[in-house]
């Protein structure tokens, strides 16, 4: 994983509307470096063919003043919601550095709803941004949960207060860590839906949101330095409570 994309975590934030953010375009020549940089980055699971599509906004139900979304596309096996969250989160912290701002958008919809033996999972809408102070300047106006409520054990400094600021849907934040010399990462699953998100939809998205959770934790335990043996669990998404998706050994 290319770890300067942990420069980008404090920066990014999600652009519920991309209103008043400048008038400066996406050029075509960034939409395939975006197509090939894609092809470059590292994958949960290797074993799912994935891909990404670039289309104008108006060709999606979008309606956030994007000006493109990019339509992730899977193969369906075991951890295909969580190795599409870990990618399309690289995608997201490389589009911040190039100066564009994004939006996981869930409710997303395409007329194009499978390619090559892939089927559409979810979009990530962008747009320039031409006014860098658009951007996150201070991480503690963030919402997010205290870290209480999403690691237990010894805190790892770098790590744990920085883990936290992960996007999910609906800013559920369905992640708890618990460092017992191993670290156990687990999707917390609490009954009914979620701000929007109807209850069955809820183990979805949230699996997708576990995976953008893991791609914030490889990057700041590589930026630590920290040598670590990552075990990954099959989530089918059913049960409730904390539900298991991975083990890291640090060394």
């Amino acid at each position: 994983m290319d770890v300067t994309l942990f420069d980008m975590i404090l920066k990014r934030r999600s652009f519920h509307l991309f209103m008043n953010v400048g008038k400066e375009t996406i050029t075509e020549a960034e939409l395939s470096e975006t197509e090939e940089k894609y092809r470059t980055f590292t994958p949960l699971y290797p074993g799912i063919r994935t891909e990404i599509r670039i289309v104008p906004e108006k060709e999606t139900n979008c309606r956030c003043g994007a000006e493109y979304c990019i339509l992730l596309y899977s193969e369906k096996k075991d951890g295909y919601l969580q190795n599409i969250g870990y990618l399309g989160e690289q995608l997201d912290l490389y589009l911040v550095s190039r100066g564009i701002g994004t939006l996981w958008f869930g409710i997303g919809k395409t007329e194009e709803r499978s390619r090559d033996g892939m089927d559409y999972v979810i979009m990530i809408a962008v747009r320039r941004i031409g006014d860098e102070t658009k951007f996150r300047r201070d991480a503690d106006k963030c919402r997010r949960k205290p870290v209480g409520e999403i690691w237990s054990g010894e805190a790892i400094s770098g790590v744990t207060e920085l883990v936290r600021l992960a996007p999910s849907a609906c800013n559920s934040q369905p992640w708890f860590v618990n460092n017992s010399g191993t670290l156990t990462v687990y999707r917390n699953r609490r009954p009914g839906k979620i701000g929007i998100m109807p209850a069955d939809k809820v183990p979805f998205y949230n699996r997708i949101d576990l995976g953008i959770f893991l791609c914030f934790l490889d990057l700041c335990l590589a930026r630590r330095g920290i040598d670590r043996e990552r075990t990954l669990l099959s989530d089918d998404g059913t049960g409730e409570g904390l539900i298991p998706n991975a083990v890291y050994t640090l060394k």
